[in-house]
């Protein structure tokens, strides 16, 4: 990341912090228990320490990897050296993160979860952590073979790999998963192909199904992507917690609401 666009994005968060609201600005009964119940209970739980210490042992590695990266950014394919610490420490969801989804997974019961990224398997732990079946498809083949060797050492068998381009993989992995309850869309990170992702993913959607976004404010590209998705006629609210962004398309909602939320 540049120096300018870090300038940016520290911009763009403080003007975040200071206008985001909290549960005493949510008017919708369903999103005040979400806020009160899964945003807001951020306590440490004896169930995150194993992905913690294993966060740890990824931080302080010395191990390389050649990465072949499909995302924003890359060169399209080109491969390169990188530490697994760094890819720990850059790529990997900050700890808070994984946290709430392991909260989402279990206030919503949701059983089925299909995640875009898998990348050292921190997120897909989390939420195998808290019950459900994971779907996760990661395009660079030595980092998913990692993440598969992170998941053999917390004994998480739930956990269900797919390694190749979203773009061929998404649609057969669709097909075979059952329908999600989640959605977690956390790669590739570019305005065209995540709104893509999100409408060839809508007609697996269960009623009460969610789907989250990573990093939404990353780009203007992904503050497009994320207007886009807000305004889609499926979506029906939308809850902004800046770095990631969460999506409803229960019928549930009789009006689009959209909740901006300091996390």
């Amino acid at each position: 990341m540049s120096i300018r666009h870090q300038a940016a994005l520290a911009k763009k968060y403080i003007r975040y912090y200071l206008t985001a609201g909290n549960r005493h600005d949510v008017h919708s009964p369903f999103i005040f228990t979400l806020v009160e119940e899964v945003l807001n209970k951020k306590g440490f739980r004896p169930a995150y320490e194993p992905m913690e210490l294993l966060r740890t042992r990824l931080l302080q590695s010395n191990d390389v990897v050649q990465v072949t990266d499909l995302g924003a950014g890359s060169l399209m394919g080109a491969s390169n050296t990188r530490r697994v610490s760094e890819i720990a420490r850059h790529a990997a969801k900050p700890a808070k993160f994984g946290q709430l989804f392991y909260r989402l997974v279990q206030h919503l019961g949701a059983k089925n979860v299909l995640e875009l990224g898998t990348s050292l398997g921190l997120s897909t732990a989390y939420m195998a952590s808290a019950g459900a079946t994971v779907h996760t498809i990661e395009g660079c083949p030595n980092i998913a073979a990692l993440a598969r060797m992170n998941f053999s050492s917390l004994g998480l068998d739930n956990i269900r790999q797919h390694t190749g381009n979203f773009d061929t993989e998404l649609a057969g992995v669709l097909q075979q998963m059952p329908n999600p309850d989640i959605v977690y869309i956390d790669g590739n990170h570019r305005e065209e192909p995540t709104v893509r992702y999100f409408e060839e993913c809508l007609p697996f959607l269960r009623p009460d199904s969610i789907v989250i976004f990573d990093d939404v404010h990353w780009t203007e590209g992904m503050e497009r992507a994320w207007d886009a998705v807000k305004s889609h006629p499926s979506v029906t609210t939308t809850i902004d917690l800046f770095f990631i962004g969460i999506a409803f398309i229960s019928p549930d909602f009789k009006a689009k609401q959209h909740f901006t939320i300091k996390f």
